[in-house]
């Protein structure tokens, strides 16, 4: 399969490349050769904010990044749970389908517990971790996210995502501080894979799943020292209205190796806003 017409080849000039799933066709880049990068995204993003990181590091990297079903260029099946326990079990077959040793984990939002969940039953192939703006713990209690879950969880929510695809073109533009790095055109390229009710199911799936999934992320919580030991560097975007400081204080209690950089000048996609310095950052951390 070719990809769309819709897609700015001169953003992203990656070859697109296919898994078979049970429940549909997995997409994900697969660029460069060396140590292997696995980048996993949230929502509602896919692999086109990797693009810069991808570019900049598979002369030297082996860069992986996969679309959740759902998500980007791949499948999004109806009657599918997009559950995060599912999509979770979607990155293990890609990681075991592509054999991959050794690998970095570069994780962001909901990408975050899927790889969590990877490097927690597989710490001894997991070298290290990046980690932006994401977690993995239940957030059931909290009045931030209960209000959040409630509000977008619930048949409001379900009409905001699939009716208006709210979560581009209203939540993702404001949860990125400096606008100048979110013209038009790059913004199209998030809501184009959205372009539907049906194509927006899994982004209304995760808003439930934040607090529905309570049980499955206090599961990976309770384990949470089988990982302590892999080396960190987490990059935060310090504006961001989703994940806050008590987020990054909480991640940083997990590790007992682990490097911080707090991006004051970025909201929620530091990798979208400010990637030279996240570029530059994750070379320092791979080559140390």
């Amino acid at each position: 399969m070719t990809a769309p017409a819709w897609l700015d080849r001169a953003e992203y000039p990656f070859t697109p490349r296919w898994l078979d799933l049970p429940a549909g066709r997995m997409h994900y880049v697969d660029e460069g050769h060396g140590p292997p990068l696995v980048f996993v995204h949230g929502t509602p993003d896919w692999s086109f904010g990797w693009r810069h990181l991808i570019t900049a590091l598979s002369p030297r990297y082996r860069c992986i990044a996969p679309d959740n079903l759902g998500f980007g260029l791949s499948d999004k099946p109806l009657g599918y749970s997009y559950a995060p326990a599912e999509q979770a079990a979607n990155l293990r077959r890609l990681i075991q389908h592509l054999s991959l040793r050794d690998i970095t984990l570069v994780l962001h939002d909901f990408g975050g517990p899927f790889g969590f969940s990877y490097a927690i039953d597989n710490p001894a192939n997991v070298k290290r971790l990046v980690l932006m703006n994401t977690w993995m713990w239940s957030l059931r209690g909290d009045p931030h996210y209960e209000r959040f879950g409630r509000l977008f969880g619930g048949a409001l929510g379900r009409f905001l995502y699939l009716r208006l695809n709210f979560p581009v073109r209203v939540m993702m533009k404001q949860a990125i501080l400096d606008q100048s790095r979110f013209p038009r055109r790059i913004r199209e390229q998030y809501a184009r894979p959205l372009g539907s009710g049906a194509e927006r199911i899994a982004t209304h799936a995760y808003a439930r799943a934040l607090l529905g999934a309570s049980e499955w992320y206090d599961a990976l919580w309770r384990r949470r020292e089988r990982i302590r030991d892999i080396p960190a560097l987490i990059l935060w975007g310090m504006n961001d209205l989703a994940f806050r400081q008590e987020e990054l204080d909480r991640l940083q209690t997990i590790f007992l190796h682990k490097r911080t950089a707090c991006f004051h000048d970025a909201g929620h996609f530091p990798q979208e806003e400010r990637s030279e310095r996240v570029v530059s950052l994750v070379e320092e951390f791979l080559a140390g």
